[in-house]
């Protein structure tokens, strides 16, 4: 299994950027995609998350902000990010989880930066 993700990089607040997580190596439709981030010398967090019926949900502080959807037909998910803060820098990383087999799986994590 791999998940890979894309489209990190620096923008100034207010801007926007979009995430994607290309996964193989799994039957993606059974898994549930996150986002999750980490910043300097804090804990991990769950960002946005999407079940396999396209439920979706979001941490707060996000909420309104970002979008995170998938494409099952391209085992692919993404996150449109809105409306960019400095407090949303972080490494960016991507999980897919089944959790009728508790199987999971990580990807490498993509770097965001938000600063003027």
């Amino acid at each position: 299994v791999q998940l890979v993700e894309s489209g990190g990089g620096m923008v100034q607040p207010g801007g926007s950027l979009r995430l994607s997580c290309a996964a193989s190596g799994l039957v993606f439709n059974r898994y549930t995609m996150s986002w999750y981030r980490q910043a300097p010398g804090k804990q991990r967090e769950l960002v946005a998350a999407i079940n396999s019926g396209g439920n979706t949900n979001y941490e707060d502080s996000v909420k309104g902000r970002f979008t995170i959807s998938r494409d099952n037909s391209k085992n692919m998910v993404y996150l449109q990010m809105n409306s960019l803060k400095p407090e949303d820098t972080a490494v960016y990383s991507c999980k897919a989880a089944w959790s009728l087999s508790g199987r999971y799986y990580w990807g490498q994590g993509t770097q965001v930066t938000v600063s003027s």
